[in-house]
């Protein structure tokens, strides 16, 4: 199983940073952290009905990871113990990864056992990245990694809508626009609702303006419907034709009533208070602690270096609306969230209401049932074979009051309701059983180690797997094992050769072929324009709501103790090497026997273009090795050579082929380059990206062998050298090297020793002060550049992040005093008004116009200037709907004999996206004499 390591790894990070409010509240009050959790097999015994999930347990986080130690022995069976004493059940709803009030998430499902689920409407595409250059929506697969490694600590299990971050929103009805009203993003937060059931509910925002990004205040505003709306048939009843029930949690409550960073409260504005610095000894630290452990897997977001003292902390949540009543003291205050709700095992039949009627014998059996739970906690902490019995027999009695209540008069959503529970519990003793017995199992693809994750085998369709299985139980118990192939379009169980009686290890051997149908092990939703679209499209609507697909190969283990049955499942792994040397591994998924991608994706042609460009492909065999044919589609009057390329691939490995495209008479437009691979009969026209950290789970992110092509009428100027500095990752250098600019990259750790005499420009990427600590350390020398004659421009930089000591204020790097901000443009449509037409910026090389800021994406800028010294000249001015004047965005100044700019516009998103305009204007700033 999957390690969780420490330092990055190979294969594609990326990253939006959280808002300052949130990391503000994080450091004053831990309300953004992150928590614990016990990572739980794949339930031995699925019960889905049209693609619905009947128990909570069920696809539970990512159950690719090595037990936390807390996990394991007295400690680990402990926290088991919680969770089976409550059949508590609690749902938070908020926008992005990193919004979570992981402290709180933490206390609620490690400290007191509840059955947590997280519901984020996005996965954070549309924000900035911290780590690398990757946007949109593989940064949204990052995202999610990163908060499931999260989720693994706080113990809870994860869902998303189908909405997506389309980048800062300042108003949830500019939210509600982009994600076309209410109904889509609502519908999803109800299915979620009817399909868990959480007793209680919560918005982790209020809903007001206090909430900031309109994100997070459309999150709350949603919430608050959908406490109501999934109660009521008649509101998305698509959901109920596929058989999901009404569901009415019993309470609503909504967070951020104090105010980001608040230390303190009104006793007025929240009900219940709940002490998230208390240490628990199991986890060994406070849960806020131990969700910080989690919160700092969420590296793209800046939150690496994340710490909380010990002390107490403090989260706030006011109730809002209930159907119970709960007890409260004299100021309104209660002492718990599920005050007013029983959440015994027997209080289950009380939710039946009249129908309890119809299983007299219920309410009898649910208390055996807990009194099973009750002899496993007051069982010495060393009395494991007496624990095992007592749970499995537990395990047992809820396998057999299933089949009873199935087979009663209960009516559907009764049985639902009960079944659902009792699942959740069955799976619940079977993994505190295999603790208390020491069971464990792996499941490997029997082939050796690769070199890396991305040359790592997958399974094909059609081809024979083989993979090889270790159990392990204690005591020599009799086991046997089953292996398991559960890809879309093929299911199929495979037996295993039982081992003797009196073993405790034993290997088991399969061999499997997955069916020609089967599908690709893949993200189930797609955009096909992120950069303009804020909704998914699913594909697979039976994993609707979960963050991925659960992997397809597993192996379930079965044995018999002290005539008692258990069982337990993981999925296989393939093993490979991290470049240190250490092993990795990630579950063995199934993909196309060859694969075909196109580099680069996207390409900028200046309109004056002469002679070819470059396109390279790079194809992988996943069979047997073979030799395909490779050949490019392009636009009508283009033509490449060669017109196709015979490649030998070896199994396993990947090969690259060149092509020359001759473009044909060329217009400003966007049009695209198609790569097909052929293999006998058949052709293959798409290829995927190994999405992974050494931290991290695995995605295979597929898109299809496309170039996108922008046509471009620019002018660039003619011999101009031109040093880059990478901040956190752009795709900027790029686009200047295809339209025919002379860019050299400045490791920023050479800036101490680099000529720079020898550049007319240098360029900073964005957060170069952020990111880059030889920025800040030579940034005098590179004022001095500017001083000497040369053009320095700086792209946008942060205030400074949670875990990032440089603020860029007081280290005061600009040549005349200015202060940054966090003002910014969000809407791309928003008018921008030329300040100062005679600057030669907006006439050489390029005319600069109005129409240059027609088509832009997802924003206008971020983090401009609020203040500037006079030396400085403001060239543009742009503000959203309803705000006032912002000309900080582009600021121009004379030092010396040289030119310092600074730019807040977003440029890193425009060029790769070949905005005409946006290109114009940033070889004007860079190139303008």
């Amino acid at each position: 199983m999957l390690a969780m390591r420490k330092k990055l790894g190979l294969g594609l990070v990326c990253c939006r940073l959280a808002t300052a409010m949130l990391l503000l509240a994080l450091a004053a009050s831990a309300a953004i952290s992150a928590a614990a959790q016990t990572p739980e097999k794949i339930p031995p015994d699925h019960n889905v009905e049209h693609g619905i999930e009947h128990s909570a347990d069920h696809y539970n986080v990512d159950h690719y990871y090595e037990p936390l130690p807390q996990e394991t022995g007295a400690a680990g069976l402990k926290l088991m113990l919680r969770r089976l004493q409550t059949t508590a059940r609690l749902m938070q709803v908020d926008a992005h990864p990193d919004d979570e009030d992981g402290g709180m998430l933490t206390l609620e499902a490690r400290g007191k056992g509840v059955s947590t689920l997280l519901m984020t409407l996005t996965r954070g595409e549309g924000g900035q990245n911290k780590l690398g250059s990757n946007l949109f929506d593989v940064l949204g697969v990052v995202r999610t990694l990163e908060v499931l490694a999260a989720d693994r600590y706080y113990g809870v299990e994860q869902r998303f809508s189908r909405v997506a971050d389309f980048g800062y929103s300042k108003t949830p009805e500019e939210t509600f626009q982009k994600w076309q009203g209410h109904d889509i993003a609502l519908a999803d937060i109800v299915r979620v609702v009817r399909t868990f059931r959480p007793d209680v509910l919560i918005a982790r925002f209020s809903g007001t303006e206090r909430d900031g990004h309109g994100h997070h205040q459309a999150s709350a505003i949603l919430t608050k419907e959908a406490f109501r709306a999934a109660a009521d048939p008649n509101r998305f009843p698509e959901q109920i034709g596929e058989g999901l029930q009404p569901w009415q949690p019993k309470k609503l409550y909504i967070g951020n009533v104090c105010g980001f960073g608040a230390s303190t409260c009104d006793a007025a504005n929240y009900t219940v208070k709940l002490n998230t610095g208390r240490e628990d000894p199991l986890l060994g630290e406070s849960y806020v602690q131990f969700a910080i452990e989690g919160l700092r897997h969420q590296q793209s977001q800046a939150l690496g270096g994340v710490s909380i003292p010990k002390g107490d902390r403090f989260a706030y949540y006011k109730l809002v609306d209930s159907v119970v009543e709960s007890p409260k003291d004299s100021d309104g205050h209660e002492q718990d969230f599920f005050d007013g709700i029983d959440t015994t095992l027997p209080g289950l039949a009380s939710r039946l209401g009249n129908e309890e009627q119809k299983v007299p014998w219920l309410r009898e059996q649910l208390s055996r049932i807990e009194q099973s739970i009750s002899e496993v906690g007051h069982n010495p902490d060393g009395d494991w074979a007496k624990s095992a019995m007592a749970l499995l027999s537990g395990r047992k009695a809820a396998d057999d009051l299933l089949q009873r209540v199935r087979q009663s008069s209960l009516s559907d959503n009764a049985k639902k309701l009960l079944t659902s529970e009792l699942e959740t519990k069955r799976n619940q003793f079977q993994q505190s059983a295999n603790v208390a017995l020491g069971v464990k199992l792996t499941a490997t693809y029997d082939a050796p180690s690769a070199s890396s994750p991305e040359s790592a085998a997958m399974a094909v369709p059609g081809k024979s797997t083989a993979v090889k299985a270790l159990g392990m139980a204690s005591g020599g118990m009799p086991i046997s094992a089953k292996f398991i192939l559960d890809a879309p379009g093929c299911q199929r169980i495979v037996e295993g050769a039982k081992s003797a009686d009196k073993l405790s290890t034993a290997w088991f051997d399969f061999r499997v072929t997955p069916c020609d149908k089967a599908g690709y092990t893949r993200p189930y939703w797609h955009r096909h324009d992120p950069e303009r679209e804020a909704l998914n499209t699913i594909d697979e609507p039976q994993y609707q709501t979960l963050p991925f697909p659960p992997p397809p190969f597993h192996v379930r283990m079965e044995y018999r103790y002290e005539g008692l049955t258990g069982t337990i499942e993981v999925p296989v792994m393939v093993k490979f090497k991290w470049p240190d040397g250490s092993e990795g591994e990630h579950p063995l998924a199934v993909g196309p026997e060859f694969s075909i991608a196109l580099s680069p994706s996207n390409s900028v042609i200046p309109s004056d273009k002469r002679g070819s460009t470059s396109v390279k492909t790079t194809a992988r065999d996943q069979s047997s090795g073979s030799e395909v044919r490779i050949a490019l589609n392009v636009p009508n009057g283009w033509r490449a050579e060669p017109a196709n390329e015979s490649v030998d691939i070896p199994k396993d490995e990947s090969k690259d082929a060149s092509f020359h495209v001759f473009p044909s008479e060329l217009k400003e437009s966007q049009t695209h380059i198609r790569a097909e691979l052929t293999s006998g009969e058949k052709a293959y026209g798409e290829g995927y990206t190994v999405v992974t950290r050494e931290d991290l789970g695995t995605v295979y992110y597929y898109q299809p062998a496309v170039q996108h092509v922008s046509i471009v009428d620019v002018k660039v100027p003619k011999d101009l050298k031109i040093g880059y500095v990478m901040g956190a990752g752009d795709d900027i250098p790029t686009v200047l090297e295809q339209l025919g600019m002379n860019v050299t990259m400045i490791p920023a750790d050479k800036l101490a020793s680099e000529d720079l005499s020898k550049y007319q420009t240098i360029v900073l990427g964005i957060r170069a002060y952020d990111t880059q600590k030889d920025v800040i350390a030579n940034n005098k020398r590179l004022l001095e550049f500017v001083k000497d004659g040369g053009r320095l421009v700086v792209q946008y930089n942060t205030l400074g992040s949670f875990g990032v000591p440089i603020d860029f204020n007081s280290g005061k790097y600009t040549p005349y005093p200015a202060t940054l901000s966090r003002a910014r443009v969000s809407v791309e449509e928003a008018p921008v008004a030329i300040l100062d037409a005679a600057n030669p910026i907006f006439h050489s090389p390029n005319e600069i116009t109005q129409k240059d800021f027609e088509g832009w994406v997802q924003e206008r800028g971020l983090y401009f200037m609020s203040q500037w010294d006079s030396n400085f000249t403001p060239l543009l001015e742009s503000h959203d709907p309803g705000e006032g004047e912002q000309k900080g965005g582009l600021l121009v100044a004379h030092y010396g004999k040289g030119t310092y700019i600074y730019t807040g516009y977003a440029f890193f998103r425009q060029l790769p996206a070949g905005v005409p305009g946006a290109v114009r204007l940033f070889v004007n700033l860079i190139g303008s004499r």
